[in-house]
């Protein structure tokens, strides 16, 4: 399969995305688990969790006969966590004494599908709305 530059560009910087934010889980877990909403349960062990299923996917997505999964997988991942940020914007939580308001929120959230979309295209599980018509 032909792959175009924008989207081997795009599946690149998902990869690092998704690296530095895995590694950001396991390193510094803290203002992930003060936005996990109060029904996760074991929020310190689902926050390690997710940061080693980010630096799955992003190593997946560099991998051709794992792109498919990662791509699903991370798409996945992005709808689950949404609760961690709608969370996060609701309840004003501050991190590190910051409270980020809702220039920051708004647009992050707003944001959360066009991150599923990009999962899922630059993994080649859809085109649209890049797809020709025949």
């Amino acid at each position: 399969m032909s792959e175009s530059r924008p989207r081997r560009i795009a599946r690149w910087v998902l990869a690092l995305a998704y690296l530095v934010a895995g590694i950001a889980h396991l390193r510094s877990p803290g203002g992930f688990i003060a936005i996990t909403p109060s029904w996760v349960p074991f929020p310190a062990t689902v926050i390690f969790l997710t940061g080693l299923a980010e630096l799955a996917g992003a190593a997946g997505l560099m991998v051709p006969a794992l792109r498919k999964a990662a791509g699903i997988g991370l798409a996945l991942y992005a709808l689950c966590v949404w609760p961690a940020n709608i969370n996060h914007a609701v309840h004003d939580i501050a991190i590190g004494g910051v409270h980020l308001g809702w220039a920051y929120h708004a647009p992050r959230l707003a944001l959360q599908p066009v991150i599923i979309w990009w999962a899922l295209w630059a993994a080649h599980i859809i085109d649209w709305p890049f797809a020709r018509r025949h």
